[in-house]
């Protein structure tokens, strides 16, 4: 398998946590992107990902998975142990249930906050194959709900070890990211946010946190 990755940047990263978790990081071959020179925009890449987008996940056979969602849900498939979306169906529905959110409502608020404000960013404002202009509005907005999001994120997390229990998955790893994220747009967790700093201080101390 081929991993097209780009290291600086949070979505790649979440499938690269997912790969150093299933224990695979070292079996594939990684191709890095570099975003900032725009090569995801290339006719080289184009034809790999026509989407223009990283990660891409090359199987064997050549067939290619363009998503970070996509590759947790091939990975978990292909290498159930350790699981990362549970093991039994309700465990399955919670965990998906609970990435979905913090994808919905802490990941993408930064990306809408950071591509409609950045100055490298200025006719790039989606990702993908087409070019959208920056919307302001949508900037200041995307700050606010990230801010709401990392406000709510204490009660989120609960007394409970990781985002759905006992058991680090895939919600951890996206929630992890988005706030690493955040930073890029100068925002972070609450300093008196208890629960949501002592599951901070375990999931980022994992090795995969790293890679």
């Amino acid at each position: 398998m081929k991993f097209y990755d780009c290291s600086t940047a949070p979505s790649p990263r979440r499938a690269r946590i997912a790969l150093a978790e299933k224990g695979l990081l070292d079996d594939i071959e990684v191709i890095e992107i570099n975003l900032r020179n725009k090569e995801q925009i290339t006719p080289e890449f184009t034809t790999i990902n026509p989407y223009r987008t990283v990660p891409v996940l090359e199987l064997d056979d050549g067939r290619r998975i363009t998503s970070s969602t996509g590759i947790f849900h091939y990975l978990e498939a292909a290498r159930p142990d350790p699981p990362l979306i549970g093991r039994s169906p309700a465990e399955k529905g919670l965990v998906t249930d609970l990435e979905w959110r913090v994808e919905l409502e802490g990941f993408s608020p930064i990306g809408e906050c950071l591509r409609n404000t950045a100055k490298g960013m200025i006719g790039r404002a989606l990702t993908g194959k087409y070019d959208y202009e920056q919307i302001p509005e949508l900037g200041a907005r995307g700050r606010l709900r990230c801010e709401r999001f990392l406000q709510d994120f204490d009660d989120l997390v609960g007394e409970r070890r990781f985002l759905a229990g006992d058991n680090f998955t895939i919600a951890d790893i996206t929630a992890l990211v988005a706030i690493d994220f955040a930073k890029w747009i100068k925002i972070e967790l609450p300093k008196d946010a208890t629960n949501a700093q002592r599951w901070y201080t375990e999931v980022s101390s994992r090795p995969s946190a790293d890679c």
